[in-house]
């Protein structure tokens, strides 16, 4: 007997605010074909990290976008984008690219929701900054974010992983940094306006940013999921924790 399961492509689509082709894999569940229309998660990955490392770090997600009848998109981000439009360097344009470019790809080539109630995003480290970072400001794009050990307040790190080449030095733009750190942008969000999950792991250096987010998102009344447990900035926790937040994100489709 011949089991099928998801299929998996790498795909290259064109970023014109780049000028790029930019690669990213993309998993279709087997029920594919006979579906209508699926929703679509797109995965980010971290600092130094590309397409590939979603599924290299956490290969059941072939499984779970056939238990959930879902499009997995886990799109390169460049060496150290940040997920930013970057305010000192033109050739980094990657919220414009995820948020836009992208998803109108997409939703051309592949059987999608093209709606906010039928996208998410999350990522780990890096990619967790991003997916809320560009949630939080294209709420009209997705529907629900998450983000796993995620770099949600940048100016404790001033000299780590190419920030500086993103916003400028941090002694000369401190209000950039602030600005544009996902801790700072919760005003943008109204309750139930979109539905949040965080997950970082206790012994993680990104653990007493993601407390503080959250503490500020109660604080606010922003309904959220905030998951914490032991563990460290991994592969092996974040493989584990995808597993919860697919599992948000199905719950939020099929509400939807």
């Amino acid at each position: 007997m011949v089991v099928k399961g998801a299929t998996v492509d790498t795909i290259t689509t064109y970023s014109p605010s780049m000028n790029k082709q930019i690669k990213a894999v993309v998993i279709t569940p087997v029920n594919y074909e006979n579906s209508e229309k699926c929703p679509v998660a797109y995965l980010l990955h971290g600092y130094s990290g590309n397409y590939a490392d979603w599924l290299v770090k956490a290969p059941d997600l072939k499984k779970y976008a056939d238990l959930y009848n879902m499009i997995i998109v886990c799109p390169d981000g460049g060496f150290s984008s940040w997920y930013f439009d970057s305010l000192i360097d033109s050739t980094m344009k990657y919220e414009t690219y995820i948020s836009s470019e992208l998803i109108k790809t997409i939703d051309l080539k592949y059987k999608t929701i093209p709606t906010k109630e039928g996208r998410a995003i999350t990522g780990f480290s890096m990619g967790g900054h991003g997916a809320l970072y560009l949630a939080f400001r294209h709420q009209d794009v997705f529907g629900v974010a998450g983000s796993s050990s995620g770099g949600v307040y940048l100016p404790p790190f001033p000299a780590n992983w190419d920030i500086s080449k993103r916003l400028g030095e941090y002694t000369k733009f401190p209000d950039q940094w602030e600005n544009n750190s996902v801790i700072n942008m919760t005003n943008l969000l109204t309750n139930n306006g979109l539905s949040i999950i965080i997950d970082c792991g206790t012994d993680d250096f990104f653990y007493p940013v993601n407390l503080t987010l959250h503490e500020k998102l109660l604080k606010n009344h922003i309904a959220h999921d905030f998951i914490s447990r032991q563990g460290s900035h991994t592969g092996e926790y974040w493989a584990n924790a995808i597993k919860y937040q697919l599992l948000f994100f199905s719950d939020y489709f099929n509400r939807k």
